[in-house]
């Protein structure tokens, strides 16, 4: 059953012992101040005081979770919750927001693409924070110029830890993109978001693939092996490098006299094209789940 609710609510176990606090604190206020409540009427009638009794707590329990959700720091939990229970109860349905987190190593040339994309669709995809393992990276200004939070990480940690994890969890973040993001992404990490990392590959995977093949490095060993197309791989994460289930590829030719260089320019533009469809395409598949 924990299980279960840990999954429903994708929160951690400290997330959930504090989620369950937090009901309980909210239920506990709630019912007590009902009680000073109905001290104050002349109702007298059993049958009428609890009716009127069970309104008023109702109407005071999401006041009360709310405000001990805050000093917990579950109130974005707490408010996305209360949303999804109102509109259950109101007959609304929503497509709920799926809230993304961008990991980059440098310039963000894709990060900004599906920033850009993304800003017309903010009902239904927010992009939170940036996470970066460079403190002199060009996608941390580029998070600066959106005004999106960011995040520095060190490698031990990051590999070694679950902290990163909280601090996800921390910010409803429901969903990982990998936007030349060149660390291995610990198994801890992908437990935790199962299904819910995706990756672009500058090649068509499986060849060109692997631990220090990124940037001109593919490109230069596409060239040197005389492929006549190379392109991109859209693909979940997993354990290993550039290994999980492929979602997409798209294909470009390369010409006699190819550099590394003109055929980077190829594939930036396929990246550009196609990337943030394909993360909405899986966002809206899962949706549907």
């Amino acid at each position: 059953m924990l299980e279960n609710l840990k999954r429903r609510w994708k929160v951690n176990n400290g997330g959930l012992i504090l989620v369950i606090f937090t009901f309980a604190l909210g239920g506990s206020l709630c019912g007590y101040a009902a009680r000073k409540i109905m001290a104050l009427t002349a109702i007298e009638q059993e049958g009428l005081w609890l009716i009127v009794y069970l309104l008023i707590a109702t109407f005071l329990w999401p006041l009360c979770v709310l405000l001990f959700s805050i000093p917990l720091g579950q109130f974005s939990f707490f408010k996305t919750y209360l949303v999804k229970i109102w509109g259950a109860i109101s007959g609304q349905k929503k497509t709920p927001t799926t809230v993304i987190a961008i990991f980059a190593s440098g310039a963000g040339s894709n990060a900004q693409k599906i920033i850009e994309y993304f800003q017309a669709k903010k009902d239904t995809v927010k992009i939170a924070l940036i996470v970066c393992n460079k403190e002199r990276a060009g996608v941390l200004e580029l998070a600066q110029t959106h005004g999106i939070e960011t995040m520095i990480i060190g490698k031990d940690s990051f590999l070694s830890e679950e902290t990163y994890i909280d601090e996800l969890k921390k910010r409803s973040i429901d969903f990982i993109v990998l936007a030349g993001f060149l660390w291995k992404i610990p198994a801890s990490l992908i437990k935790s978001y199962p299904n819910k990392i995706v990756n672009i590959h500058p090649a068509l995977l499986p060849k060109y693939g692997g631990k220090g093949m990124y940037g001109l490095k593919v490109h230069e060993a596409v060239i040197a092996a005389g492929e006549k197309e190379s392109g991109i791989t859209i693909h979940y994460v997993d354990e290993l490098y550039d290994h999980g289930n492929i979602i997409f590829q798209a294909a470009c030719s390369v010409t006699e006299g190819e550099t590394a260089n003109s055929l980077a320019q190829k594939i930036h533009v396929l990246e550009h094209e196609h990337y943030p469809k394909v993360i909405e395409n899986v966002l809206n598949m899962q949706n549907r789940r």
